[in-house]
């Protein structure tokens, strides 16, 4: 038995050792300094995913602003120089944006390519998002999303008492179940069959939605989804809710559902639920967390909570419109949504602080990238990839980065403010937790309102206070570093309760 073990130690050791010697590129002439990492296929994987940021900052600091790192079988060039990301922009014509979004999001929800390019659709997809979620079309969604968040909201009304009582809950599982019914409802419309059949269906797709979000992060890594028995379970349930005649029990559909439903004709009807099910994940899984921290970080800031409360009876008196449990609801449209600078300043700053996306092009021909910091040599296939967090927590840009400042966003005049500067240059881009140019997010606009209305909403039904006052802001889950906005590792215990109107 030891002589096999023996024989086996030897086998991978010798593998090992030809990998180092064959496998491992060598950086050639011209190309960006290179990691490749010790361990085969994974390179520099697991110090990555351990701190993206912290593994980023040291080999940034040992090779300066434009290093390549192997990334589970990817050679991933990263740039961390701000004053260089309109630079990549600018080599459109050599990257491919798509490939992987598009291969990603086939192996993670399970329906076939939607690229126009294998023929599954004639359509640009991206261009349905921006015509489904910008434009006449938002106004649409933010209509339906007002109404159902105080849907939700409102609903323990029916049973109120005349005095109303505290209620204690995690601040996060509070607005995970409240954004998500709201949510799923203003995408894909309301139970024809009764309120209770509803409530059913939301509470078990919540269910479903945290079981298959819990390793999301090991399916984008390449894990195959049938590993993970309980979560595969849950994604083939929530498709199901999603398939054609579902839907068709459904009310008030959007349009975004409906036009992806009537163009990709070519896939079966459990595919086409898999596409909404990647539209259902792409709506839910970052702007839950980031609702979570602009209510967090508000509520813990006594300066914010009093700008945002004075600003948010500032435009409900503008708009004409009276807090009121027994009548109308509050209706704003998107031009007085759009007038409230502490709200977004609010949100940005919340965003800064908590989001780690990563943005991704890949190289479709061999070409020289020229930057602010020199031209590189880029191989056919390599990953130009570009960390935002990194400019986001730079003292450079923004002094004092770990402080959360609800007014970092503002002017001396109270307006946006839009000048950032690094090394004595103004940024183009200072800000980016949506991603930026051709892969920024097409429901950016949506999510930033989804929040704001949230808000709003909240300061105008309830008394809202921290169980802990000093508590201390919980860390960042590393673990989905790379896919967006990071949820908080522990929950934060807040009370509310109904105000006296």
């Amino acid at each position: 038995m030891m002589t096999v073990s023996l024989i086996w130690g030897i086998v991978v050791a010798v593998c090992c050792c030809l990998w180092l010697i064959l496998g491992m590129r060598r950086r050639q002439m011209g190309e960006p300094p290179l990691e490749n990492g010790l361990i085969p296929y994974l390179g520099c994987a697991l110090q990555f995913g351990a701190n993206p940021l912290e593994f980023l900052r040291a080999i940034q600091k040992k090779h300066g602003p434009v290093f390549t790192c192997r990334l589970m079988g990817n050679y991933v060039h990263f740039l961390t120089n701000p004053l260089s990301y309109q630079k990549v922009l600018c080599h459109g014509k050599y990257l491919d944006w798509k490939k992987f979004h598009f291969t990603t999001s086939a192996k993670v929800f399970g329906h076939r390519s939607i690229d126009p390019s294998d023929g599954n659709t004639t359509e640009n997809i991206n261009k349905t998002f921006i015509k489904t979620l910008q434009g006449d079309a938002l106004n649409s969604l933010t209509e339906a999303m007002m109404e159902n968040l105080q849907l939700v909201m409102r609903r323990p009304l029916v049973a109120k008492s005349n005095t109303p009582a505290w209620v204690t809950e995690g601040m996060y599982s509070f607005c995970y179940r409240v954004m998500f019914e709201a949510g799923y409802l203003t995408l894909f419309g309301k139970d024809l069959t009764g309120q209770d059949a509803q409530k059913a269906l939301i509470l078990n797709n919540l269910d479903h939605f945290k079981q298959f979000d819990k390793i999301f992060p090991a399916l984008v890594a390449g894990l195959p989804i049938h590993v993970f028995k309980t979560a595969h379970h849950a994604r083939e349930k929530l498709a199901e809710g999603l398939r054609h005649e579902n839907l068709g029990k459904r009310a008030h559909i959007s349009e975004l559902v409906r036009f992806l439903n009537d163009m990709l004709y070519t896939l079966d009807d459990m595919e086409k639920a898999k596409t909404h099910l990647a539209v259902l994940w792409a709506s839910q899984a970052n702007t839950i967390p980031a609702t979570f921290w602009s209510l967090f970080q508000m509520i813990r800031s006594p300066e914010a909570l009093k700008a945002a409360t004075e600003e948010v009876k500032r435009t409900l008196e503008n708009a004409g419109q009276k807090i009121s449990f027994e009548g109308s609801p509050i209706c704003l449209n998107q031009r007085q949504l759009n007038e409230t600078p502490v709200l977004d300043s609010i949100i940005k700053e919340s965003l800064r602080l908590s989001s780690a996306s990563l943005n991704i092009r890949t190289a479709k021909e061999d070409f020289t990238l020229h930057l602010q910091d020199g031209s590189y040599n880029i191989r056919k296939d390599d990953i130009i990839a570009l960390y935002p967090q990194l400019m986001h927590l730079d003292p450079e840009i923004y002094p004092d980065p770990l402080t959360f400042k609800y007014d970092r966003y503002l002017d001396e005049n109270g307006k946006t403010k839009t000048t950032f500067y690094s090394n004595g240059i103004k940024l183009k881009y200072y800000y980016m937790p949506f991603g930026s140019g051709a892969t920024i997010c097409p429901g950016r606009l949506f999510a930033v309102q989804e929040i704001k209305q949230f808000l709003i909403l909240m300061l105008s039904y309830f008394e809202l206070e921290l169980v802990d006052s000093h508590v201390k802001c919980p860390p960042l889950d590393q673990s989905r570093a790379g896919l967006g906005v990071l949820p908080p590792l522990n929950d934060i215990e807040f009370k509310y309760k109904f105000k006296h109107l």
